[in-house]
């Protein structure tokens, strides 16, 4: 019996190599003849993150939805105790009294002899949509002026009402 040794060069052995592997495996070298893998997520992993997904949601959303009223709270807050009341100011200054309505701010009345206005361009509306409501002397501010909005339920003398001598 004889044993023959041959030297492979290794272009040779290469090749022999890739047929053997090429008969095992498909064509690209991936996976074997016959045999599908399907990547795709279980319905256990779907659930999951659906699950995450409402505690997020039920986490932040209460947060968000309540800004916009607050926000139009503090518009309404920075008008009264800031544009009309500066305006209002100014009138008192010029003349010595509070006018009898907003609109004593924006047209000259008989009785103002020192009117330097118009103080506002326009009459603001508050965050709602309704005119701002203007009293003087004040109910709650005799020796001054009552300013304030009726708020988003539209009615005056409710709780969302926000006025100039509210904290």
């Amino acid at each position: 019996m004889k044993i023959q040794i041959r030297n492979l060069r290794r272009d040779e052995l290469c090749k022999s190599l890739t047929n053997q592997t090429e008969m095992k495996l498909g064509t690209r070298g991936t996976r074997p003849y016959g045999v599908i893998f399907r990547r795709a997520f279980t319905l256990v992993e779907m659930l999951l993150v659906v699950t995450i997904i409402g505690i997020l949601a039920a986490l932040v959303i209460p947060r968000i939805a309540g800004t916009g009223e607050r926000a139009r709270e503090t518009a309404a807050r920075a008008d009264i105790n800031g544009g009309i009341k500066s305006a209002l100011g100014a009138y008192e200054v010029d003349n010595g009294f509070y006018p009898k309505s907003l609109q004593d701010l924006l047209v000259q009345p008989s009785n103002a002899r020192n009117w330097h206005g118009p103080y506002l361009e326009k009459l603001p509306l508050d965050p709602w949509g309704s005119a701002y409501v203007y009293y003087y002397p004040g109910k709650h501010n005799p020796a001054g002026y009552d300013l304030l909005s009726i708020g988003p339920d539209q009615k005056e003398g409710t709780d969302d009402d926000i006025g100039n001598w509210m904290p």
